[in-house]
């Protein structure tokens, strides 16, 4: 079996990002698709920022954790919204954010790839107590040899010190491990590394004008079952 190693992005790849739009649109009436829109790419474009401006092996002097730059973008679209966000429903949305679902599809396929004695893995931009509570929140934890968080490095994907955590920690070569994200940008950025990549084009988008394209393209995390086959 040519992967020993199977390595997924969290957000959007194995949960849910969108499902908050719902608990937006209670608070945001008319507003909870754009905030959820928006949002994602503020967060994106905040750990760009950190990372790009001190690339430094050691970790950017302008480092915050996952969850503040979470919480921070959200303040931000609100205010962009002209929208008032006050304390109580910014918790309640913040904890709506550390509890989303996984993809219908996720745990089975996790479950197929270790009956193949595949290994798996999270790499996530997320601090390693959000990981943590979405991955025993959805009862993904026995299927999952380790959950490695970009706060390790003090920088955010796409910085290759990002990936390297991966070769850090387990004893594969780079050609025994595929990458699997729905993060067009993320896919680039681990194939630049080195990683075989598995696209999850959930939304049927054209794939990005840099970078090789993906290995593997498919609409669901059950597309790995056929690349492993």
């Amino acid at each position: 079996m040519k992967y020993k190693l199977i390595v997924f992005d969290a957000y959007g790849t194995l949960f849910d990002i969108y499902f908050i739009s719902a608990c937006l649109e209670s608070i945001f009436p008319n507003h909870g698709t754009a905030i959820s829109l928006m949002w994602r790419n503020k967060q994106v474009e905040y750990t760009r920022l950190v990372t790009m401006s001190d690339p430094s092996p050691m970790g950017s002097r302008y480092y915050l954790s996952f969850l503040e730059i979470t919480l921070r973008s959200l303040r931000y679209v609100c205010k962009s919204m002209r929208l008032v966000l006050n304390e109580a429903d910014e918790r309640i949305i913040i904890n709506q954010y550390n509890n989303l679902p996984a993809y219908a599809e996720c745990k089975e396929v996790l479950k197929s790839l270790k009956k193949k004695g595949i290994a798996t893995a999270i790499l996530s931009n997320a601090d390693q107590a959000m990981l943590s509570a979405e991955v025993n929140a959805n009862g993904l934890k026995p299927h999952l040899d380790k959950i490695l968080s970009t706060e390790d490095v003090k920088l955010f994907k796409t910085a290759p010190q990002t990936y390297d955590l991966v070769l850090q920690t387990f004893a594969y070569s780079k050609n025994e491990i595929l990458f699997v994200s729905s993060n067009a940008w993320d896919v680039v950025g681990a194939g630049w590394f080195g990683f075989d990549v598995f696209w999850v084009n959930r939304f049927k988008l054209p794939f990005e004008e840099i970078g090789g394209q993906p290995n593997y393209e498919h609409n669901s995390l059950e597309g790995l079952l056929e690349v492993i086959a």
